[in-house]
């Protein structure tokens, strides 16, 4: 279903497709109010965007989506709502950064070693116009080289999980990304938590650490997700006491069968992680 709320989505700043104003244009295309970015740590898309979402009329959310890890696991976690200039965001983007640049090193490395063939990391740089470096920029360098035949072969035989490019290095502890967050002023919110590869006691188990840190939402309607999927989230979010948020995760066009603003609908008995939020004119 369509939803006027989208609290994920990616930009040029990180992996996504389209620029932060032609994200926004397509969010005003779309009927979405409320928007926030978050690409994968950083902020940049977000402030990028402030003035078209001005024009547009669009309530725009400073949104990040912070890499980490947990038991071994890399988790994203989605920060909303924070002051975008605040001393910790500034540290957690440029540690972050930090932490991108050497994991695209060892990737580069990595994935060279296993095609007998060397990757120059300037072009794949060139791939993420000066933004964060992500696998689906190596799976385009790999595409253009010839050295597979699409992005999803790229991923399913190298850069996808548990594959030789699946490069964890560097990641903060899932503690210490939520503690970032909370320290800027913003919900930290645990992203596609149906995703992870966990048992439920597992997941639970993730959870409290989560919220132990600080966190206090979880997604709950997010683009593809199926009933079983949203039944299962809705079902620990009401038993951890968690708020609940929503979004696509889109990329941009035929990216991953995604469309901006569409989502399950939202499920009852669940406070969304908006229902305190300041007022439009001040929230960013």
């Amino acid at each position: 279903m369509p939803s006027e709320t989208d609290l994920h989505c990616h930009t040029t700043a990180s992996d996504g497709k389209l620029t932060p104003a032609e994200l926004v244009a397509r969010a005003h295309e779309r009927g979405i109010t409320t928007l926030a970015i978050t690409d994968h740590d950083t902020v940049a898309g977000f402030r990028d965007a402030r003035p078209a979402a001005a024009t547009a009329g669009i309530r725009l959310i400073p949104g990040i989506e912070l890499s980490c890890v947990w038991g071994g696991i890399t988790i994203h976690v989605v920060g909303l709502n924070f002051d975008p200039d605040s001393p910790a965001m500034l540290a957690a983007e440029a540690r972050q950064s930090e932490a991108r640049r050497n994991r695209a090193a060892l990737i580069a490395e990595k994935v060279g070693k296993k095609l007998h063939h060397s990757i120059d990391l300037a072009q794949v740089e060139a791939y993420a116009g000066g933004d964060q470096i992500g696998r689906p920029h190596f799976a385009q360098y790999l595409v253009d080289k010839g050295l597979v035949p699409s992005m999803a072969v790229a991923f399913s035989k190298y850069l996808g999980a548990g594959k030789v490019g699946d490069v964890k290095a560097g990641w903060p502890e899932l503690a210490e990304a939520v503690q970032w967050i909370i320290a800027a002023g913003g919900t930290a919110v645990l992203a596609h938590a149906h995703h992870y590869n966990m048992t439920r006691t597992k997941l639970r188990a993730c959870l409290q650490d989560f919220i132990a840190a600080g966190g206090s939402a979880v997604e709950v309607a997010y683009g593809l997700m199926d009933s079983n999927q949203q039944g299962q989230i809705s079902a620990l979010a009401r038993e951890f006491n968690l708020l609940g948020s929503c979004g696509s995760d889109y990329h941009g066009p035929n990216r991953f069968g995604l469309e901006l603003g569409i989502m399950p609908t939202f499920p009852a008995g669940i406070t969304p992680v908006w229902h305190n939020w300041a007022s439009p004119a001040t929230a960013g």
